[in-house]
């Protein structure tokens, strides 16, 4: 019964604890509903060090600013070589923060180029260059890109209507997808010192992972800093997702190597490439036949007992009929088809018997000598180096054309792509202020709406250790306090006790239990003893039957023992016979 309680006690803590818990979350939830983030338009902290910032909380302003293209693609057909994809300032279509919006790419499978003149260009001098914007894929992404350019400050890109893919420009960079391929691009063009030719040059791919951004369809914050000392660092959401050297980590490379291979170097006939050559001083046995096959028959075989030599495994089936409508002229002859020959069924086989073939112990296959040094290797032949005629140094690749403008010129197989919170600065500080006032506060508030209460709890762990200490502190109180309230022993059970370990002291020391014989009425003694007398005379009997019964017995079996034994107990007394066996 007790088991049963504690049972039942451990059952209702369990319930209280799920209760409470579920009580919890239903309290979170609505405290969440209630809660908004507080959301302002950002400003940057310090605008002397900004060339552009835009957070397209204002379609006034964004009209004022941004310019869409009107160009047209170069080599295609003119009915997909136009611009006209659509962009609009919108809200994010869900856990967007009050009052945000952001520029939206409305066309899918559409070119579609925007761009912004800068406040003041950018000279790349001594001075990091940081670039930063958020991107959220509403509709996941197929196939296309999300990045941006920093348009060189020349001629051809005065007129930004004009923005096309052949507009020069001097950095790319954001995200890109394909089919299975993620990239996160950051490529620069490059100018040779030497002839003046730009070449792009490609960043190696980082080896994080980066399909989740792609597929999350969350908002995801993307920065490039670059420093005048070649060095540059790409961020995803404020983690280091790839860092370098502008001369080192970039394909092809900056600088040319010093040498080259001398194209008009030709290897000398007499030049031997050969490691090993046969040993022409080797003779091929007398007793190696290269015409002997690789298997032969077995001799041993014998044909099957009723293998059937002279019925066929298919025959024609004998029941199939010619088609009403088959025609001679135009179908051919109609042959009926084929089917297994059922005399082949009860047989171990039918046709033509082949004895199977077995592999030839006299077959040696083509005979070659030995291969040994040859003493004429020269090693493999490589053209002479010559000096580089196109070779240049340029250490400070860091010093890029001037930029003086940025624009977004994309086509992509997925819609309502959303970019937000661009901005171009030369200090980290100010970058990180700005995400902090736009990016942080937007996926805080995803966070807290999508977090339940048990993820919240296992993030706040993961970061706090220590906390398992208060878990187990916690839960392990009440458990402990379950478990003694369950084993505790009632009075009633420690009195019932200590009664019986009493008794069974006086047992083993033989003392008298006057108090125990005291409160049984004299009546009940005498019935007692009168009811032992009985049964000890039937006892008696009984072994006197089976004395005369049995064998005699030795001289030690004859002995008998009788003690009697008197207990005092008020007036009655107890006759106990012992017989030893």
């Amino acid at each position: 019964m007790r088991t049963k309680g504690c049972t039942a006690l451990l059952l209702v803590a369990l319930f209280a604890t799920c209760y409470s818990q579920e009580t919890d979350d239903e309290v979170t939830i609505e405290t969440v509903e209630d809660t908004d983030i507080p959301y302002e338009s950002p400003t940057p902290l310090d605008s002397s060090k900004v060339y552009f910032a835009h957070h397209f909380d204002s379609p006034s302003a964004f009209d004022k600013t941004w310019v869409k293209s009107e160009a047209k693609k170069e080599g295609i057909e003119d009915e997909i070589a136009k611009y006209d994809g659509q962009w609009g300032i919108e809200s994010p279509q869900k856990d967007g923060l009050k009052g945000d919006l952001g520029l939206v790419l409305k066309s899918k499978a559409k070119h579609s180029a925007i761009s912004a003149n800068l406040k003041r260009p950018f000279v790349f001098k001594d001075k990091p260059l940081i670039v930063q914007y958020e991107v959220l894929l509403q509709e996941g992404q197929e196939c296309g890109g999300a990045y941006l350019k920093l348009l060189s400050d020349i001629r051809d890109t005065n007129n930004l209507k004009n923005f096309h893919d052949k507009t020069p420009y001097s950095i790319m960079f954001g995200p890109d997808k394909c089919g299975n391929d993620h990239k996160l691009h950051f490529i620069f063009n490059h100018k040779n010192p030497k002839n003046g030719s730009v070449e792009e040059k490609h960043c190696e791919k980082s080896k994080e992972r980066l399909e989740e951004s792609f597929a999350d369809k969350l908002p995801h914050l993307y920065t490039l800093i670059l420093r005048p000392d070649n060095t540059f660092e790409i961020q995803l959401d404020r983690k280091t997702v790839k860092s370098g050297s502008l001369l080192e980590d970039f394909s092809p490379a900056v600088n040319p190597p010093a040498e080259i291979e001398d194209p008009e170097d030709k290897k000398p006939e007499d030049w031997d490439e050969r490691e090993k050559i046969p040993d022409p001083t080797a003779v091929k046995p007398g007793d190696w036949d290269e015409d002997a096959p690789a298997q032969i028959v077995d001799e041993s075989q014998t044909i099957p007992d009723g293998w059937l030599e002279n019925e066929p495994k298919l025959i024609q089936d004998p029941v199939a009929e010619k088609p009403a409508d088959w025609d001679t002229e135009m179908d051919g002859e109609w042959e009926a088809p084929l089917i297994e020959n059922p005399l082949c069924a009860d047989a171990p086989g039918c046709g033509p018997w082949e004895s199977p073939l077995v592999n030839n112990p006299a077959y040696k296959g083509k005979w070659r000598a030995p291969l040994i040094d040859n003493l004429n290797y020269k090693g493999k032949w490589r053209p002479r180096k010559i000096p580089n005629p196109h070779f240049f140094e340029d250490k400070q690749p860091f010093k890029m054309q001037t930029i003086s403008a940025v624009g977004f010129e994309l086509w992509s197989m997925s819609n309502n792509i959303l970019f937000d919170n661009v901005i171009i600065t030369e200090e980290v500080e100010v970058a990180e202020h700005w995400a902090s006032a736009t990016f942080d506060k937007k996926r805080q508030k995803i966070a807290i709406e999508s977090d339940s209460v048990v993820q919240k709890l296992a993030k706040l762990t993961a970061d706090y250790p220590i906390l398992w200490a208060v878990y187990i502190i916690v839960l392990g109180i009440p458990v402990v306090f379950i478990l003694y309230l369950c084993c505790k022993p009632s009075a009633s059970q420690k009195q019932e006790t200590e009664e019986l370990a009493e008794a069974a002291m006086k047992k083993k020391t033989d003392e008298p239990a006057e108090a125990e014989d005291a409160a049984v009425p004299e009546e009940a003694k005498t019935a007692e003893v009168n009811e032992v007398e009985e049964e000890d005379k039937d006892s008696g009997k009984d072994d006197e039957d089976a004395e005369k019964n049995s064998n005699p017995d030795s001289d030690e079996d004859n002995e008998a023992v009788e003690t009697n034994q008197v207990t005092e107990a008020g007036e009655g007394t107890r006759k106990r016979k012992v017989r030893k066996d």
